[in-house]
């Protein structure tokens, strides 16, 4: 089993920024290989919905709405990704949900999620 724990989450007020980060290790504590990792944000009455996914620092995804506001990055050796958000707005309140898809052996991989952290922007 992987867990991902998430952190950086609270309230903002419209304009400001927040750094969400999430780290992923082992139950086991075994070497973690992850092929991508990501953000996701779901509000109340809505679907989840992507915010950015990152592969490696050129392959990166962002959501139409946050692009150029939004910066994912990840550290590899470290499993852990963070999510810089400036010139927030209140419609980015929402949950955010840190995602990782990670190898299993040489076989497939399997998707893992954090139990999300809220994010209220508000004046």
């Amino acid at each position: 089993q992987v867990q991902l724990v998430e952190s950086g989450g609270g309230l903002v007020q419209p304009g400001g920024s927040l750094r969400l980060s999430c780290a992923a290790s082992a139950a086991s504590g075994g070497i973690l290989r992850i092929y991508s990792m990501g953000w996701y944000r779901q509000s109340p009455g809505k679907q989840r919905e992507l915010v950015a996914t990152i592969i490696d620092a050129s392959n990166t995804n962002y959501a139409d709405s946050v692009k150029g506001r939004f910066t994912i990055s990840r550290d590899n050796a470290k499993s852990t990704a963070d999510l810089q958000m400036n010139s927030l707005k209140p419609e980015d309140t929402a949950v955010y949900y840190c995602h990782a898809d990670v190898y299993l052996g040489n076989w497939g991989r399997t998707d893992y999620w954090g139990q999300g952290t809220q994010v209220t922007v508000s004046s």
